[in-house]
């Protein structure tokens, strides 16, 4: 059976708010010395990146219309896998520059899907 597309975002969305609330109140330093934060938000970023190549998978069209989702995928990867170093400081930039367009763009398909 597949899964709604819906739910990949649902994932995506409630990820982008968990790593949100990880760091909230903390800084690059401070995210930087805490391995429990970082454990929470790389994980988080490897639920986005699964459900944005599943979505992309099942409903392309609709995967299509999220702004870098290669990028984001990638990203994934890169952490999940260890396919290269990622920094901690290149881990927060990312979660501190482009997190709140995800969001965003997840949230205005989920209100057009009827799940706002």
């Amino acid at each position: 059976m597949q899964r709604d597309p819906r739910a990949f975002l649902w994932d995506v969305r409630e990820s982008v708010l968990a790593i949100q609330g990880f760091i909230a109140g903390i800084d690059a330093d401070a995210y930087a010395a805490s391995d429990l934060v970082q454990a929470g938000v790389e994980r988080k970023f490897g639920i986005i990146g699964e459900a944005l190549n599943q979505l992309a998978k099942l409903a392309a069209p609709l995967a299509t219309r999220i702004p870098e989702l290669p990028q984001i995928v990638a990203f994934r990867n890169q952490l999940i896998h260890g396919y290269a170093t990622v920094k901690a400081r290149t881990v927060w930039n990312v979660a501190q520059s482009s997190l709140p367009a995800l969001l965003v763009c997840v949230n205005g398909l989920l209100e057009e899907l009827g799940e706002g």
